[in-house]
């Protein structure tokens, strides 16, 4: 358990805690949710005894034999160290596997008649006994399994701690918290650096964890799986919702609206009360009876409403529109030195398509997103932009192209823009730049600020194509609305690298997949394309009995009918994904169609062809109707085609 007992904290003139009283119990799975500098991290320093409270307590009974593991939100150093050395040592292993091994050379040279021989023998069984404890003879298997579950190569293991970069630093951080099976972990935004497998990893491993978990994470897919109660701290007071981060939305709406009506139920009673006492405030016979109202709106205590943060719209601007094929990939291929990081891509994004490039880290999603921006070059193949297409290109390293001579305001004025002053300082303020905040010096800012500030200068530049690669990674989750909102609204192309699973839920239409150096399309948002991807995976593998050792003697005929059964089976899977994909998009083209046909039956009526703005608007809505049912005959074929290549297994 953690007991905070009216937990006071202030920072300067800002009160972080004001009287926090909060029992975390064992085995607790919390999400810490609130505002940029309300707290959150201050609450994990608190815990782990390196921030001290101006006034109550904060109590861990048998503190001293509880193990509490923290994962920091900013980047760890790591010293010179072998990966596998590093875990064993942060777990405790690597003194005790020495302790062993060197008791084993001194008992192989040890008379056994000796007095000495039989103490170090005690002492030996005692180590080996808290070894196996530990798992120490298992430990390495799981390692190797820990490492695998974050996207690291058997390799991987043998290599300096000091050669990884930041990301991957953070990952062997975050394998030693979990290989150490403490009792208390607190992890402050874990999922910064993950690719989304090694994510849906975590979540799996962190479900069957026996101890208190608390972390602090704007991943609401990972706070909805993980979490089974979300805390929120606001103005210094914590405010608890028993369910997970969907159902602290809705609880918290719900709350709000609760609020508001015992807030004008109270100010109606008093405004009862006010009248009562005002009306027989001088009558003799009713002065007890004013007295004892007026005692009690001396007892009301006000209720206040919650604070709503005010929302911040921001649109990008209107810009012309592009070709209707925006860029066009044919046969593209890249490596670096010997590596292939993906060969022979073909693909094609269409005008309003937004788009999510996954795979795994080193799939070569970033790589692909610098060549679609024309930054860097392919090997080999070629990419081909559409007319009139107006492109802009945010990466991590975009902040290098800011001019740290000038300050932040005068680096938002120097993009060409209709927004006004009062617009620009909006977005800067949903941006997290405030107030005198945007008179500091470019050179002063953090790697995350310099990150905002690029994305925010993109926002107000005329484009109708957007290449963003990993644009999220230094947001809040209200900034983060913000930019979603806008993207939603753009009526241009976007090609989006993200891991932040709901933000590319809610935002894309197709999902292409990295993986194998190959590239994979999937038509929905990325809810729908896990659930294909997992029905695809499990269709398509492969298994042709006696075709990879054909030396073998011939199968029994029952497991030949097992073999053939299960390829059947499989086959069977494959046409039905295929069939079920091919009557969706044809639902989709004859809904088209009836749309299409409604809309040129309204042009031919007189009536219509009298106002000229319904005539403009028909025209636009069958020119977008005729766009989207050119894709579809597209998909259409392709599914045929893979229909056809998928032949039933009785006519093979």
């Amino acid at each position: 358990m953690i007991f905070f007992r009216n937990a006071i904290l202030s920072f300067l003139d800002k009160v972080l805690f004001d009287k926090i009283s909060w029992t975390i119990l064992p085995r607790s799975r919390i999400g810490l949710v609130g505002d940029n500098g309300a707290g959150k991290t201050t609450i994990f320093h608190t815990i782990l005894g390196q921030v001290h409270l101006d006034d109550g307590y904060i109590d861990i009974p048998d503190s001293k034999q509880k193990k509490i593991g923290y994962l920091p939100q900013d980047l760890v150093d790591l010293y010179d160290i072998k990966l596998i050395d590093y875990l064993k040592k942060t777990c405790g292993i690597d003194k005790l596997e020495y302790s062993i091994k060197k008791m084993e050379e001194q008992i192989s040279q040890s008379d056994t008649h000796n007095n000495n021989y039989i103490q170090l023998t005690n002492k030996y069984d005692k180590a080996t006994s808290v070894y196996n404890a530990l798992e120490g003879y298992s430990f390495e298997a799981r390692a190797m399994q820990m490492l695998k579950g974050f996207g690291f190569k058997k390799y991987d293991a043998e290599r300096n701690c000091a050669d990884f970069s930041g990301g991957w630093k953070m990952r062997i951080l975050l394998s030693s918290i979990l290989l150490m099976q403490p009792d208390i972990i607190l992890l402050d935004e874990p999922t910064n650096h993950l690719d989304t497998e090694s994510m849906e990893w975590l979540e799996g491993f962190l479900k069957n964890y026996d101890g208190t978990l608390i972390t602090i994470s704007h991943d609401r897919f990972f706070l909805d799986k993980i979490a089974s109660q979300i805390i929120e701290l606001s103005s210094g007071h914590i405010y608890i919702y028993k369910g997970n981060f969907s159902y602290y939305l809705r609880e918290k709406e719900r709350r709000r609206e609760a609020l508001k009506k015992e807030m004008e139920l109270q100010k109606a009673q008093i405004k009862r009360i006010e009248k009562f006492v005002e009306k027989f405030r001088y009558k003799a016979t009713k002065a007890s009876q004013v007295q004892s109202r007026i005692k009690m709106l001396e007892k009301f205590q006000e209720i206040k409403p919650e604070t709503k943060t005010k929302s911040v719209a921001m649109r990008f601007p209107e810009c012309k529109k592009s070709a209707k094929e925006v860029v066009k990939v044919i046969d593209l291929g890249h490596s670096y030195s010997n590596v292939n990081v993906f060969s022979n891509l073909n693909f094609t994004l269409f005008r309003g398509d937004k788009v999510a490039f996954v795979g795994l880290n080193g799939s070569g999603k970033s790589t692909l997103s610098r060549m679609l921006s024309l930054s860097e070059k392919p090997v080999y193949g070629t990419i081909h932009y559409g007319n009139d297409v107006k492109m802009a290109f945010f990466s991590q390293e975009s902040s290098g192209n800011l001019d740290y001579n000038k300050t932040i305001w005068e680096e938002v004025n120097d993009v060409s823009t209709k927004a006004n002053d009062q617009e620009k300082r909006n977005l800067l303020g949903a941006f997290l730049f405030s107030g005198d905040d945007i008179f500091k010096s470019v050179s002063i800012l953090s790697g995350g600020e310099k990150s905002r500030l690029t994305l925010l200068k993109i926002m107000f530049l005329d484009t109708n194509f957007l290449i963003l690669d990993e644009p999220t990674n230094h947001l809040d989750s209200k900034t983060k609305d913000v930019f979603q909102q806008a993207l939603l609204n753009y009526h241009g192309t976007v090609a989006l690298v993200s891991h932040d699973r709901y933000f590319l839920d809610c935002l894309v239409n197709k999902v292409f997949e990295l993986k194998d150096g190959s590239i994979t399309d999937y038509l929905g948002n990325y809810s729908y394309f896990i659930e294909k991807r997992s029905l695809n995976n499990e269709a398509t593998q492969e298994h042709f009995p006696g075709k990879e050792e054909s030396h073998k003697l011939p199968l029994k005929n029952k497991e030949k009918k097992r073999l053939e059964a299960e390829e059947r089976n499989r086959i069977y899977r494959i046409r039905s994904v295929q069939k079920k994909e091919l009557n969706e998009v044809e639902n989709n083209i004859s809904s088209l169609e009836k749309r299409k046909s409604e809309y040129e039956t309204l042009l031919c009526n007189p009536q219509i062809l009298k106002d000229a703005t319904i005539i403009k608007d028909t025209q636009k809505a069958l020119n977008d109707i005729n766009l989207k049912l050119e894709q579809y005959y597209h998909i259409w074929a392709e599914i045929e085609a893979k229909l056809e290549n998928t032949i039933p297994y009785n006519n093979i």
